[in-house]
């Protein structure tokens, strides 16, 4: 049965109908408007081009994150409204994994990457295991120089994925760099699909963005509290 799939944890608007081993449709759009502008046209556009009407969506796949927190709220927010609108299954599919899958490539590590900024990148490590795909290091964030320096230790060769390997170019050794490949939603589709299949669903009014860390605003007004408790204490 088909799914809908939303991807707006980068720059790029993604939208795809998919099944579980075919994708039917698919628009992928570097934004300059926020994902809020343009995403309800691309699933309209999306379903229309998939030749499914919206009554035969089974369920949708969302790309929960990490990656912008602005994109992963928008994203989660469109894709829970339009689950709960058809009374249909809603499953968070992470985003970096669903990045790996997008890249079926057997023998080497696949690292996607996404700026988490200050020089950070949000960074997971998998690998293919026939037709499966293991995680060999999970979700986190790290500096660049230092995750690099350790894949650089790996026992096998990787493929740095995602806009870190464009960020970071000039500092990867040009042979291990592989090829940039940014998040998709039909990867999010059929990833999510055969989620569902495992009996992994989401709750629509709980499911949350999974963003790993804090965003900047929420530190800055930590520590703008922080500041003010300080300068009542001491008056």
């Amino acid at each position: 049965m088909p799914t809908l799939a939303i991807d707006t944890s980068t720059l790029v608007s993604s939208v795809a109908v998919a099944t579980e081993f075919d994708v039917l449709a698919e628009i992928n759009v570097k934004v300059k408007k926020t994902h809020s502008e343009r995403l309800m046209a691309h699933i309209k556009e999306v379903i229309e081009k998939s030749e499914i009407p919206k009554e035969k969506i089974s369920k949708i796949a969302v790309s929960g994150g990490p990656g912008s927190f602005t994109g992963l709220r928008i994203g989660l927010a469109t894709a829970k409204a339009l689950a709960y609108a058809l009374n249909i299954p809603i499953i968070k599919v992470p985003t970096l994994k669903a990045m790996a899958f997008s890249c079926p490539i057997e023998g080497s590590y696949l690292v996607p990457m996404l700026d988490a900024q200050k020089g950070n990148v949000y960074q997971a490590i998998y690998k293919w295991d026939g037709f499966s795909l293991r995680e060999i290091s999970p979700e986190t964030v790290v500096d660049f120089k230092e995750a690099y320096e350790k894949l650089k230790k790996l026992d096998m060769p990787y493929i740095i994925l995602g806009e870190a390997a464009h960020m970071y170019a000039a500092e990867i050794e040009k042979p291990l760099l592989g090829h940039i490949t940014m998040p998709r939603a039909a990867s999010v589709a059929i990833l999510g699909a055969r989620m569902f299949k495992e009996g992994i669903v989401d709750d629509v009014f709980t499911l949350e963005p999974f963003y790993i860390r804090r965003s900047e605003a929420e530190v800055l007004f930590e520590k703008r509290a922080l500041k003010g408790n300080d300068c009542f204490e001491s008056s």
